[in-house]
């Protein structure tokens, strides 16, 4: 009996173990789902990005970003925005405005005080030792030093000197009005008057009128171009322009800046471009515009280059494929004094020079270059530069220039 007891209560103490396991692992499972969200936050992956607008969290242990970092304008911001940038500069800036040049006539004239102060030397300079009571040896020795530190030239000095000799030991007395027009005629006579001083411009075909200005670097070529044609268009012509000289930088930039102020339009091509092909182009579109001249800035790279040399050479041959060049002036710096004439000389074995351009006349020049480079090449002076003006060029007039050196008389 004890054991059938026994054997009953064991069996209801198994069957309550087993209620009681089904009960507490269905509760278990019933608490799963409220758990799983407080596990999430704890996966280290990477926060989703913020919406647009919205502010990003940061966490309070990381440093905040800049906040050029965080405030970045929107996709319609960045589009729109250029359009704003844009509107100041699409505005069309206002039109150059057109300069009227000064005539050319009595440039030269108008010019002669200026002229007058830098060669004192030349001119003063020999006033004052003919003026003195006793020509001797030693006075003559002096002109002569004069005359050669003025660059005249030796040739052209002696010959000088031994005309005024002869003409004071006629002349007797020697006042100072005598003896200005003395020096007066004797300098005349020395520069030349039956040059054709006048720059051809006009063709002898139905084209325009063809220039080509050549020169070293440094002696003021691209703005002698400049203000010839500043000189051509105040007396009417109508003028184009050929930035031939590619080699030099922004050397198209000034000759088209020169030309913009009188009207003239500038062909030009890229730096470096051929140099030949810009010039033939520019009296091409001379031709087809029915303009009156073409003036061509050729590079100035240094005349002991002779590859470069040749190469001036080819465009003087390209430009006269559209007819011939009426006009080779070459430019010269007056201050080189007779280092111009190594140039003048290569120059001249290259291209036929017709006519000379001297600048720097003014500030320390020496004027008996005009002498000088005109004995040299056998061709004339036409143009001179007495300043950085624009209208500072201005023809040549040996008896304004005379007058200029030696001043009124006393």
């Amino acid at each position: 009996m004890d054991i059938v007891i026994l054997a009953v209560v064991i069996a209801l103490v198994a069957a309550v173990v087993v209620t009681s396991g089904l009960v507490i692992s269905s509760r278990k499972k019933k608490q799963l789902p409220p758990t799983a969200p407080t596990t999430t936050p704890t996966i280290t992956a990477p926060p989703a990005e913020p919406h647009v607008g919205d502010e990003a969290e940061t966490p309070r242990d990381e440093p905040r970003r800049p906040i050029e970092e965080v405030d970045l304008p929107t996709a319609e911001e960045a589009v729109e925005t250029p359009v704003a940038v844009e509107d100041p500069v699409v505005a069309e800036a206002p039109a150059p405005e057109i300069e009227i040049p000064e005539p050319t006539a009595g440039r030269l004239v108008r010019l002669r005080a200026r002229l007058a102060r830098s060669q004192n030397t030349l001119g003063k300079g020999l006033l004052t030792l003919l003026s003195r009571e006793h020509l001797d040896e030693d006075t003559w020795e002096e002109i002569e030093e004069t005359l050669l530190t003025a660059d005249v030239g030796v040739a052209p000095t002696q010959e000088l000197v031994e005309r005024l000799r002869e003409r004071v030991k006629v002349l007797g007395t020697r006042t100072p009005v005598e003896l200005r027009a003395l020096l007066r005629e004797e300098l005349i006579a020395l520069l030349g008057t039956d040059f054709d001083r006048a720059v051809k411009t006009e063709s002898g075909l139905d084209t325009p009128g063809v220039v080509m200005v050549v020169g070293v670097n440094g002696t003021g070529k691209t703005t002698t171009t400049g203000k010839l044609a500043r000189v051509l268009v105040a007396d009417g012509r109508s003028v184009v322009l050929g930035a031939a000289d590619t080699f030099r930088a922004a050397a198209a930039d000034q000759l088209q800046t020169w030309g913009e102020r009188v009207g003239a339009r500038t062909i030009r091509g890229p730096e470096g471009g051929d140099p030949a092909s810009i010039a033939f182009d520019a009296v091409k579109e001379g031709i087809a515009e029915g303009a009156d001249v073409v003036l061509i800035d050729t590079a100035g790279r240094l005349h002991t280059k002779t590859g470069l040399m040749d190469e001036l050479g080819k465009v003087k041959r390209v430009v006269e494929k559209h007819g011939p060049l009426d006009e080779i002036l070459l430019v010269l710096d007056a201050t080189t004094g007779q280092n111009g004439l190594v140039q003048a000389r290569v120059f001249a074995e290259v291209v036929d020079i017709t006519g000379i351009v001297l600048t720097k006349l003014d500030g320390t020049a020496k004027g008996g270059i005009v002498v000088a480079v005109q004995r040299e090449l056998g061709v004339p002076v036409k143009l001179v530069g007495l300043g950085e003006g624009p209208d500072d060029l201005a023809p040549f007039d040996p008896e304004a220039f005379v007058d200029a050196l030696i001043g009124d008389p006393a």
